[in-house]
């Protein structure tokens, strides 16, 4: 089964042009079927009630601790740990004990519809916007076909790792390509490198696996 492998290509300290940046390399690559998701992690009650009013489409989950629920009927369970929409958020503030950080997601959604609001939104958590199902062209010229099973842009916030475990102060670009090793070597990774190129950008660090 093959996986992507996504490479830094843009940092910036400003999320507006970080967006800007991105949505240049998704459009290189955007077809009919190309959508969008995002995600982000909210580590307090005051930012999980500002993304429901800036983000009210998105799904919000909270924290729970591994076992906590084992042996309780699925009835009895809160549901807020399963995903509940802004409208069914927890009223009191106790509800949200031992729940942070609260996870808001959405996905599948047409391309312009949720970026800009995200990106307004997002303030000092660490988030992500994700374009996927593009059309990365052939690269005749550098030996490449195209591919539309692993073309994907990704703008992470406030954060250097796909996973959103590495705060960071600044805003990484990702473009991703196929993942193909051989002999200890990333094959597919100067098909990055001219993908960046395309749009006047270049590959600024190691390609990150998920």
């Amino acid at each position: 089964m093959s996986h992507d492998i996504a490479y830094p290509v843009f940092r910036t300290p400003h999320p507006e042009l970080a967006l800007r940046t991105a949505r240049r390399l998704m459009e290189f690559g955007r077809c009919e079927s190309s959508e969008v998701a995002a995600y982000a992690e909210l580590f307090s009650v005051a930012e999980v009630r500002r993304a429901a009013e800036a983000l009210p489409e998105g799904w919000f989950r909270g924290a729970s601790r591994r076992g906590e629920f084992e042996g309780i009927p699925f009835e009895e369970q809160p549901a807020f740990v399963f995903g509940v929409p802004a409208g069914d958020l927890p009223a009191g503030e106790a509800a949200f004990e031992g729940r942070l950080p609260v996870e808001w997601g959405t996905s599948d959604l047409p391309i312009g519809s949720v970026e800009d609001a995200f990106t307004a939104a997002i303030g000092p958590n660490a988030g992500a916007i994700n374009w996927h199902s593009l059309c990365w062209p052939d690269a005749p010229e550098a030996g490449f076909h195209g591919d539309s099973k692993h073309a994907e842009v990704t703008l992470l916030f406030n954060t250097r790792s796909r996973a959103l475990h590495e705060p960071a102060d600044d805003h990484t670009l990702l473009v991703h390509v196929r993942s193909a090793v051989f002999d200890g070597v990333q094959t597919r990774e100067p098909y990055a490198h001219w993908l960046a190129a395309q749009v006047g950008l270049t590959v600024i660090g190691p390609g990150q696996e998920d």
